[in-house]
C-alpha cells in the first residue's frame, strides 16, 4: 500500500485533528469529487485538473485517482489506460516506483474488463516490485483499495419484494436520476412508508426534517447504509398519486368535462390501482365536487403556495416544483416532496438538461441563468419567489392543458435551449397565452398565475402567503364579488367619486339634523327671548353652525385625502410599499368612525359655545334653555354619528377596501382591524336605535303647554329615524357579511 508523504513542516493543524487526520480528510474530499465528476460525466474527466497544489496530499492523491480513473475507464469501457500511459502524461509519476497497490488495482480492473492478463506480466514489468506482486496477485480474491468507491450501489438492483434494512419494499412509487422510491412496510414501526433510495450525499434529510406543515409530506428519519454507499430516507406515504398523473387527464379531457369531480376520479383510480379504500363522508371530497375546474386549481394552488411560504420562512427553497413533485392524499389534498437541495450552479458538463431532466420547463428565469455557463447568476441568487414562478407554471398548466412558455418549440443544444427558454420569459407578462385560459376564470386565479409569472423578481408576490391569498380569494363567492367586480359595476365607478360620495353621506344627515336642531330650539327657546336677543341668537347659531360644518368639510378631506392620492396612484398602476398599503388599509377601516367621532365633537362643542356665547354678549338664558339646547345637540349629534357611520363604512368596505387586496399583503393585524370595525359597528347600530328612543324621552321634559308647538317635528323624527334605523339595520347586516367574507382572506394567510 502507498503511505502518505511526511507532514509539511510547520502546516497547520485543525483543531481536534493530528496532522494525519487531517490530510485523510483532505484526500478523500479530493477523490469524492473525482468519482463524483466520474458518476455525471459523459466523457472521462481530466484527472490532472483535480490534483491538489498541496505537496502533503499531492501524492498519495495521484494515486487514489488513477485508481478511480482505472476503474472506470476499464469498467465502462472508457478509453482504457494502462499504468505506463499515465506515466507518460504525469512525470511527476515516474519520480518514484509505482506502489504496488496501483499495480495490484490495474491488473484486477483489466481482468474484471476481459483482458487476458499474466502474473508474470506484472514481475516482468515492475522488477523492484516483483516479490510482493507475486504474492499478491497469486490470488483471485480482488479487495479494492479504493479509497472512494468507482460507483454508488447499483440502484437499478433494487426491486419490489426485496429487503432492505429495516423496510420490505413492496411497489416502485417512483424513480428519477439519482433516486428510486418504494412503498415498504417499516417492520420495527409495522407501519406503511415511502422510501427515497439515494446515494449517501447531500443534506436533504437534515433540511426537510425541519419542515412540518400540513401541506409538506412529513419526513420521518433516515437511515445510512455504509457498505453500499447508499442513503434511505422515509417518509409519510402519500397514496393518491401525483399531479402528473392528474395532469396527463387534464389533456385528454374536453375543458367542459374538468372539474373537481374529475381530480377525484383520478385519485380513485390511482388508489384502485394500489389497492387502497377510498374515503367515505370526506368533508374536503364534498367540497371538491361542487367546484370548477379553475376553482379547482385555486384550491390545489393555494395550499401548495401556502407549503413554499413556510419553507421559505424556515430559509428552505424548493427549487424543483413540478406535477410529479406534488403529491395527492385519497382526500385531494396536495403534499409538496422531493425538496431538491442539493441543487447546485456548478454542474459538471455542458449539459444541465441531462441533470435536471424535465424540469427544466417549469423554472424560473433566474434559475435558468443559474445553469447557464456564461451568465454570472448563481444558486445563491435565488429565493422563494422562484419556487412561486415553478408554481405558477404548473398552475397554468393544469388550468389549460399546455404550458404559458412554448419550450417544445426551443430547439438546439444545451446552451440554445437554455437561450431560447430565458428568451421566451423575458416576455412582459402581457405576451402571456390569454387565449388558453378558460371563460370562467376568475380574475384572482388570473391574476395570481400572471403576477408570479413576471419576467422580474421584484415584481412577482414577495411570499408564497400573497400568492396563496390570491388564489384564496377565488373559492369565497362573497370575497370574490368584493375584489373583483363585475366590469362597470357601480363599486368600480364609485371609487373615482370618493369626494363626493363622502360629502354627501356626511353632509346630507348632518344638514337635516342642523335643521331640526334650528326649529326645534327656535321654537322652545329662542321664540322666548326679546327681539335683540333672539337677533343675536340665530347669528350665533347660523355662525356656530357654518363654522363647525366647514371644519367638518376640512377634516373629512384630511382624512381622506393620503386614500385618494393611492387609489389614484393604484389606478394608474404606480407600485406602493407594503407598509403604505397597509396603512392605506387600515385608515379605510377607520374612515366612517374618525369622521363621525369628528361631527359629533363639533355637536358637542357647539351645544355649549352657542348659549355661552348668547350669554356673554348680554343676553339672558335660563339654566333649563342651557340644558334644554345642550341635549338637543346631543341628540342631532347622535343622528351624526349614526347614519353618517353606516353610509361611510359600508362605502369603505364594499367599495375602497377591496381596491387594495389584489396587491397582497393582508395579514394577522388586518384581521384584528375588521374584527374590531364589526364590534364598532354594533355599537353605531345601539346607537342608531337610541335616536327614535330618545325623541320620545325628550317629550317628557317639554313643558305641558310647549309640546303641541314642537309634536309634528317630534313626530317626522321618531318615524323618520325609525324608518332610517331600518335602513342602518339593512346596512349593518351586509357589512357584517362582508366583513366576514375579508376577514376569511386574512385568516387564510397563516
Amino acid at each position: 500500500m502507498a503511505h502518505p508523504a511526511p507532514p509539511v513542516p510547520g502546516a497547520t493543524v485543525a483543531s481536534g485533528r493530528s496532522p494525519t487526520e487531517s490530510r485523510g480528510t483532505e484526500v478523500a474530499e479530493v477523490v469524492e469529487r473525482f468519482a463524483d465528476a466520474w458518476r455525471t460525466a459523459t466523457t472521462p474527466p481530466d484527472l490532472a485538473a483535480y490534483l491538489p497544489d498541496s505537496a502533503a496530499i499531492r501524492r498519495v492523491s495521484l494515486i487514489e485517482l488513477i485508481k478511480v480513473d482505472l476503474a472506470n475507464r476499464w469498467g465502462r469501457g472508457a478509453a482504457p489506460k494502462r499504468l505506463a500511459d499515465y506515466a507518460e502524461e504525469l512525470p511527476e509519476l515516474r519520480t518514484w516506483p509505482l506502489p504496488p497497490d496501483l499495480i495490484y488495482e490495474e491488473f484486477h480492473v483489466r481482468r474484471h474488463a476481459g483482458s487476458s492478463v499474466d502474473v508474470a506480466e506484472y514481475t516482468a514489468a515492475y522488477p523492484e516490485q516483483a516479490d510482493q506482486l507475486s504474492e499478491m496477485l497469486a490470488t483471485d480474491d480482488y479487495h479494492s483499495t479504493l479509497t472512494v468507491a468507482a460507483e454508488p450501489a447499483n440502484l437499478d438492483e433494487l426491486e419490489a419484494g426485496q429487503k432492505i434494512d429495516d423496510f420490505d419494499l413492496m411497489t416502485g412509487l417512483g424513480r428519477g436520476a439519482f433516486a428510486r422510491v418504494f412503498l415498504a412496510r417499516q417492520r420495527s414501526m409495522q407501519r406503511l412508508v415511502a422510501v427515497k433510495i439515494s446515494r449517501d450525499k447531500g443534506t436533504e434529510p437534515q433540511t426537510l426534517a425541519q419542515l412540518d406543515h400540513d401541506y409538506i409530506v412529513r419526513v420521518f428519519d433516515q437511515r445510512v447504509l455504509p457498505s453500499r454507499k447508499l442513503r434511505l430516507l422515509y417518509m409519510q406515504y402519500v397514496p393518491g398519486g401525483t399531479l402528473f398523473t392528474v395532469l396527463e387527464r387534464v389533456r385528454a379531457t374536453p375543458p367542459a368535462r374538468r372539474g373537481g369531480t374529475m381530480l377525484l376520479a383520478v385519485i380513485d383510480e390511482v388508489l384502485a390501482a394500489k389497492g387502497e379504500i377510498q374515503p367515505s363522508e370526506s368533508p374536503l371530497r364534498a367540497e371538491l365536487t361542487g367546484l370548477s375546474w379553475p376553482e379547482t386549481v385555486a384550491w390545489l394552488g393555494r395550499r401548495v403556495a401556502d407549503a413554499l411560504d413556510y419553507a421559505g420562512r424556515a430559509g428552505v427553497l424548493h427549487r424543483d416544483v413540478k406535477p410529479a413533485n406534488v403529491l395527492l392524499t385519497a382526500d385531494g389534498v396536495p403534499k409538496l416532496a422531493d425538496f431538491n437541495i442539493s441543487f447546485s450552479g456548478n454542474v459538471s458538463g455542458d449539459s444541465p438538461v441531462a441533470y435536471f431532466g424535465g424540469s427544466l420547463a417549469y423554472m424560473s428565469p433566474e434559475q435558468l441563468a443559474a445553469l447557464h455557463p456564461d451568465l454570472p447568476t448563481s444558486a445563491e441568487d435565488l429565493d422563494t419567489r422562484s419556487d412561486l414562478f415553478a408554481l405558477a407554471v404548473v398552475l397554468w398548466e393544469l388550468l389549460t392543458g399546455r404550458k404559458p412558455f412554448d419550450d417544445d418549440a426551443v430547439t438546439g443544444g444545451d446552451r440554445t435551449a437554455l437561450d431560447g427558454m430565458l428568451e421566451r420569459r423575458a416576455h412582459s407578462p402581457q405576451a402571456l397565452p390569454y387565449t388558453d385560459l378558460p371563460p370562467d376564470c376568475p380574475a384572482a386565479l388570473q391574476r395570481a398565475l400572471v403576477r408570479a409569472l413576471d419576467p422580474e423578481p421584484a415584481n412577482r408576490w414577495s411570499c408564497g402567503a400573497d400568492m396563496a391569498q390570491q388564489l384564496a380569494v377565488c373559492l369565497d363567492a362573497r370575497a370574490r364579488d368584493l375584489v373583483d367586480p363585475p366590469p362597470g359595476s357601480w363599486r368600480l365607478r364609485s371609487r373615482l367619486l370618493m369626494h363626493p360620495i363622502m360629502a354627501l353621506a356626511i353632509a346630507v344627515p348632518n344638514a337635516l339634523a342642523i335643521l331640526y336642531s334650528y326649529n326645534h330650539n327656535r321654537t322652545l327657546i329662542i321664540d322666548k327671548l326679546d327681539a335683540q336677543a333672539q337677533q343675536r341668537f340665530d347669528q350665533i347659531a347660523l355662525m356656530t353652525y357654518a363654522v363647525c360644518f366647514l371644519i367638518g368639510f376640512v377634516v373629512t378631506n384630511l382624512l381622506i385625502a393620503g386614500l385618494w392620492s393611492i387609489a389614484r396612484g393604484l389606478r394608474k398602476g404606480k407600485s406602493y410599499a407594503p407598509e403604505a398599503l397597509a396603512g392605506a388599509r387600515a385608515d379605510t377601516l377607520q374612515l366612517g368612525r374618525r369622521n363621525v367621532l369628528t361631527c359629533f365633537a363639533l355637536w358637542a362643542i357647539a351645544g355649549v359655545v352657542v348659549p355661552v356665547s348668547v350669554r356673554v354678549s348680554g343676553n339672558q338664558i335660563t339654566a333649563a334653555s342651557y340644558v334644554h339646547f345642550f341635549i338637543t345637540q346631543i341628540v342631532c349629534g347622535a343622528i351624526a354619528m349614526a347614519y353618517p357611520y353606516f353610509m361611510v363604512t359600508f362605502y369603505a368596505v364594499r367599495s375602497l377596501y377591496p381596491m387594495f387586496l389584489p396587491h397582497g399583503g393582508l395579514g394577522a393585524e388586518d384581521a384584528h382591524r375588521l374584527r374590531q370595525l364589526d364590534a364598532s359597528s354594533t355599537y353605531f347600530l345601539a346607537v342608531a336605535a337610541a335616536v327614535p328612543l330618545l325623541g320620545v324621552a325628550g317629550v317628557t321634559f317639554i313643558p305641558a303647554e310647549d309640546i303641541p308647538a314642537v309634536i309634528v317635528p317630534l313626530r317626522v323624527l321618531c318615524v323618520g329615524s325609525a324608518l332610517a334605523f331600518v335602513g342602518v339595520y339593512w346596512l349593518f347586516r351586509m357589512l357584517e357579511k362582508d366583513l366576514a367574507a375579508l376577514e376569511r382572506l386574512a385568516a387564510a394567510r397563516r
